[in-house]
């Protein structure tokens, strides 16, 4: 048995769904400040990396809890709400986060994720999320059945 199955098994005997929890970070998002006040998308500046892979780097060297996978990802269409992550895993309900900010949001969103993944289902008490997760939730996505 693998040192990957045998955390699976683990979680598996804990309650826990088996199965990593993603976390998605669109690495091509704009940020709000892309958008003019008609909603047009303003050019990026040259050179400069996005604000979502500004967001997915900073997250990076932040550093996550143990069982929780790093994605990034090209697109979440999630573009007029500027940086976006997505939160899965299996057996739980997923989660569409926007409007996070690479430079103020990254505390929180590691430990948005933290709460997240020591849940059985992906419902964290409302009290317990960070404000970030209470007020800029995009959408709630049903666990999938396998």
């Amino acid at each position: 048995m693998t040192d990957s199955e045998q955390d699976e098994r683990k979680l598996e005997q804990a309650g826990r769904p088996a199965g990593r929890v993603k976390l998605h970070v669109c690495v091509t998002c704009r940020g709000a400040a892309a958008y003019g006040p008609d909603g047009a998308l303003r050019d990026p500046g040259a050179g400069e990396p996005r604000p979502g892979a500004r967001l997915h780097a900073a997250i990076a060297e932040a550093g996550l809890p143990e069982g929780v996978e790093l994605v990034p990802v090209e697109c979440l269409s999630a573009c007029v709400n500027g940086c976006s992550i997505a939160i899965s895993g299996p057996g739980r309900w997923g989660y569409v986060y926007g409007r996070l900010d690479p430079e103020n949001h990254v505390a929180d969103i590691v430990a948005g994720v933290t709460a997240y993944a020591a849940s059985t289902d992906g419902l964290v008490p409302w009290r317990e999320r960070p404000t970030i997760f209470r007020k800029q939730s995009i959408a709630r996505i049903p666990p999938q059945e396998h």
